[in-house]
């Protein structure tokens, strides 16, 4: 089977593979900063929307939210597993491959996400139940539940169409078509919120028609046969040759973010011993702490595919290199965010409280410690992207698990348990895995690129010793 890249894609490919890394870096990143940045706006918005109907909806949609990002961790396992592979084939211009893993990824994330659809929509109650949801919380949380999961299967086809256009460098498209599901989902909220004056559930079907609106493109494009990167049933293969690789990849990862978003389901379990409206308070500070945190996020997902295309044209000291400017870059970058959230907290913490001061107060004594994340996480963000690039992606497993289950859920356990601090407590716990997690990222990256550094060395004196 004969597949060609467009010449375009070429062009791309040979930018990243041999362009200034400073401009490779900022313009593949740039697109994905901004949709992370807008996103998280919209996010922002769509919270302050939900705090105008009620505190105890923002409670269930922070805690469903929560929740069904366990759920979504299954198509982020499988898009950034395949995107690496995908990247690495590409940046060795083997297109038949490309279309092989594009093909066989897409198809596994339909069949997972429609066997989580059979499984779950039927158990909703007692599943949220069983995760500790506030009782008060449970009849307008199943149903927010309920139209939340039904939209995986878009959210998946979604996922893995942004990957596979992330692989050859195209960000742009991924920018466009999120503000377009993003202000279709702002705009009908708006509209059913404020105009049909309807209630929490209807954020969510927003939600489901915003992302049903992007999957007919992403269907559209995945199957037009003029598009090496499109899917294919021929070009399935399910032989432990393509498989292996895919689970070795995505299976880390899957694992990672699962268990971090099970994690802060427990975390939202502990803090309900405040009472419910610290939940909701813990959500908002979430959303307001991701204004500062998500922008580098973009930079990671840009930084893992330039990687991933480097090491497949065999060039590991130049992918090391783009590591550490998207540090550096996103250090910057993160301190600026920090002392512009700090400076304008109460400002974005009086947006949610609508004059509530009870609310207020739990807001800030949680953010006044999380917003320290733009730093820390900037870090972070930064070695996940060369963990992934480098397919190292059980180390980023492990950094990541720990981050909730060692670094976060003990140290709440003993501020409720061994100290007087109220709701204050939980944004402190929230600092000391932040912190911690940031310097046990870049303490592990240095002895792995240390260690890089000593296995190419040794390759090159066995060469020279062969001459």
């Amino acid at each position: 089977m004969q597949v060609q890249a467009a010449k375009k894609d070429e062009e791309r490919r040979d930018f990243i593979l041999r362009g200034s890394m400073w401009k490779v870096l900022i313009s593949i990143s740039l697109p994905l900063v901004l949709y992370n940045g807008i996103n998280h706006l919209f996010a922002f918005l769509d919270t302050v929307i939900a705090s105008n109907i009620s505190s105890q909806v923002v409670s269930t949609v922070s805690f469903v939210s929560q929740i069904h990002l366990m759920f979504t961790a299954v198509g982020s396992g499988l898009s950034i597993g395949g995107g690496i592979l995908i990247a690495r084939y590409f940046g060795a211009g083997d297109m038949v491959n490309v279309k092989k893993h594009i093909s066989t990824v897409l198809f596994l994330a339909l069949i997972i996400s429609g066997i989580l659809l059979l499984v779950f929509i039927p158990l909703a109650v007692p599943f949220l139940r069983l995760l500790r949801i506030p009782e008060e919380l449970v009849a307008d949380g199943a149903w927010y539940f309920t139209i939340q999961l039904s939209s995986l299967v878009c959210i998946f086809i979604n996922t893995i169409f942004f990957s596979t256009e992330k692989s050859k460098g195209n960000t742009k498209i991924i920018l466009y078509l999120n503000i377009m599901v993003l202000s279709i989902k702002l705009l009908l909220t708006l509209f059913f919120v404020y105009v049909l004056k309807t209630g929490m559930l209807m954020l969510a079907v927003a939600s489901l028609i915003a992302h049903t609106s992007v999957t007919i493109i992403a269907v559209i494009r995945l199957t037009r046969k003029s598009n090496p990167f499109s899917f294919s049933v021929k070009a399935v293969d399910l032989s432990p040759k393509v498989i292996k690789p895919i689970l070795f990849l995505s299976l880390p990862v899957f694992t990672e973010k699962f268990a971090f978003s099970f994690g802060k389901v427990i975390v939202n379990s502990m803090s309900a011993a405040y009472g419910s409206i610290a939940v909701g308070a813990l959500g908002v500070s979430n959303k307001i702490s991701a204004l500062s945190t998500s922008p580098p996020d973009g930079v990671q997902e840009a930084e893992t595919s330039i990687i991933s295309q480097n090491l497949g044209n065999n060039n590991v000291p130049r992918a090391i290199a783009f590591f550490k400017k998207t540090l550096t870059f996103n250090l910057i970058f993160g301190i600026a965010l920090f002392i512009l959230m700090t400076v304008f907290k109460d400002a974005v913490i009086g947006l949610f409280a609508r004059g509530d001061p009870v609310f207020a107060a739990e807001i800030e004594k949680i953010y006044r410690y999380e917003r320290y994340a733009a730093v820390f996480l900037a870090v972070n963000t930064s070695v996940m992207g060369f963990l992934y690039g480098f397919g190292l992606t059980q180390v980023a497993m492990v950094i990541n698990i720990a981050r909730l289950f060692l670094f976060r859920i003990p140290p709440l356990w003993i501020i409720q348990r061994y100290t007087a601090l109220d709701s204050s407590g939980v944004g402190l716990a929230m600092f000391i895995s932040n912190a911690l997690t940031g310097i046990t990222a870049i303490t592990v990256c240095f002895f792995v690129i240390r260690k890089m550094k000593k296995q190419q060395a040794a390759s090159a004196e066995f060469v020279m010793g062969q001459v």
